[in-house]
């Protein structure tokens, strides 16, 4: 089994990691996100877009514009930024039934360990947040 994210949540990780590791308040354009994080530039307006809806970060319209978080890196988790992008993170639907689980009043054979693994996983997402990333970045790249 693999966890892995569309190129949307890729990308807007990348940026929001991008954007918590900036000064607080310090505005940052999408080429330079996109050059910084190897994001392809063409589409990252569009994710930062999702971002923005999501009141995750701020746009700044201009020459001298670009995102910043919204709020302190400290209050946004890697689930914030994940279902900003990708929508909610919990599966409905039964694995051995293909119907959404429990619709009929019983849970399928596999049920609590994938719903016991989901939950996990949503829980060390929602508890990992930016700041704390950016720190471990600036560690692992020595800054």
């Amino acid at each position: 089994m693999r966890l892995e994210l569309t190129k949307r949540g890729d990308y807007a990780v990348r940026a929001m990691v991008a954007l918590a590791s900036a000064p607080p308040g310090t505005l940052l354009s999408v080429p330079r996100m996109a050059d910084e994080m190897g994001i392809p530039v063409r589409f990252l307006p569009q994710v930062m877009g999702d971002l923005g809806r999501a009141g995750l970060v701020t746009a700044v319209t201009g020459r001298a514009g670009g995102y910043r978080l919204a709020r302190p890196a400290s209050e946004v988790t890697l689930l914030d930024v994940v279902e900003a992008v990708e929508g909610d993170s919990r599966r409905r639907t039964c694995i051995l039934r293909g119907v959404p689980c429990g619709i009929d009043g019983t849970t399928c054979a596999v049920h609590d360990p994938f719903f016991a693994a989901q939950d996990a996983m949503i829980d060390r997402l929602s508890s990992a947040d930016l700041a704390s990333i950016a720190h471990a970045r600036s560690a692992l790249l020595g800054d």
